[in-house]
């Protein structure tokens, strides 16, 4: 059975979910990656109303479509954060508050264990009998992202540091994935505890390795740093948890912003990289699918969908072709199995 291609709703939550859904299955997606903003999935609603799990199972087989992972990026990137007026706009009132920083850390602690457990009535409420173990993605944020280029000088005790306060943060939240039975994945990306390899595995070190916590998948943060984006597959073979396809491409800018971007906002053609529509870019998804079948990966590809060059219906259209086309099964039987006389 080929993994399912579904669609992140994130860049897509200008629109109402009844309008999305109808357009989500035009493209040509097998299902949706809910993301809680806009009213794709409402925490509290779902928490609260019993019947809004179930019309919203209702809304997505009218239209064909199914769920396998919720997503909450935006409240998580609050948990660990050094808050700024920034977060006021990503943020809902009930969790921003009066915008005290430890105040909103807090608040959005509590929301992500919100979304384990709304995330478990969800998928209680699965209508068909799929058995894949459902996940919700997201961000961590991070106290010490700002000291990325270690300078003023920056000790690996003041690291450390960092990682402690992610990891006194985040085991509460990860305790209450265990109660519920849901995986919480990160997103590895810049801002983040883990932006990187090295990162990623400091992060699962500094939660004791908590088997709730695991990777999205996703190789458009990681190419353009120079990060080997098929080895951090086969490092991390039982912590990929969810797979994100998202294109990017680099060294394609007139060598005046590096990297780090220059203050220069995304579709400036003076950028090093950007985000490109699946198969504009860089990324060899080939290479991508050899290994997630070689580590046994069966969850959904979630195009995660953002080219500012692009009409997003057209490109939303292409990516799905594409995913279906890049994506193949592992071989059941060994190719060279058929010279053995006891297989013929």
């Amino acid at each position: 059975m080929s993994r399912k291609v579904t669609l992140f709703t994130g860049q897509w939550a200008d629109l109402p979910i009844d309008e999305l859904l109808p357009l989500v299955k035009k493209m040509g997606y097998e299902g949706v990656e809910l993301a809680c903003w806009g009213d794709h999935f409402e925490v509290s609603r779902a928490l609260a109303e019993d019947s809004y799990v179930v019309e919203l199972w209702e809304k997505l087989q009218a239209n064909d479509l199914s769920c396998y992972a919720i997503s909450n990026h935006l409240v998580s990137q609050a948990v660990c954060d050094l808050i700024d007026e920034r977060h006021q706009a990503i943020l809902s009132p009930n969790i921003w508050g009066d915008g005290d920083p430890e105040g909103v850390r807090q608040r959005a602690a509590e929301e992500m264990k919100n979304t384990a457990r709304a995330a478990r009535k969800f998928f209680d409420a699965r209508p068909d009998d799929t058995v894949i173990h459902p996940v919700v993605n997201g961000f961590t944020g991070s106290s010490i992202w700002h000291a990325l280029y270690a300078f003023p000088p920056t000790s690996q005790e003041y690291l450390d540091n960092g990682y402690k306060d992610f990891a006194n943060r985040w085991t509460p939240i990860l305790e209450v994935f265990e109660e519920v039975d849901i995986n919480f994945a990160l997103e590895v990306h810049p801002t983040e505890i883990a932006f990187d390899t090295a990162s990623a595995e400091r992060a699962l070190e500094a939660v004791s390795n908590h088997k709730r916590f695991g990777f999205n998948y996703d190789p458009s943060h990681l190419g353009y740093q120079g990060v080997d984006y098929i080895r951090f597959i086969r490092n991390f073979p039982d912590r990929i948890y969810h797979v994100h396809m998202k294109d990017v491409w680099w060294g394609h800018g007139d060598g005046s912003v590096g990297v780090f971007g220059g203050h220069t906002d995304f579709t400036d053609a003076r950028r090093f990289w950007d985000f490109r529509s699946l198969g504009h870019g860089d990324i060899k998804f080939e290479d991508i699918i050899v290994a997630l079948n070689d580590i046994g990966y069966t969850g959904p590809l979630s195009i995660e969908w953002e080219d500012g060059r692009m009409d997003r219906v057209h490109g939303g259209t292409e990516a799905a072709d594409f995913t279906r086309k890049v994506d193949f099964k592992s071989n059941a039987l060994a190719f060279d199995a058929a010279f053995d006389q006891a297989n013929q």
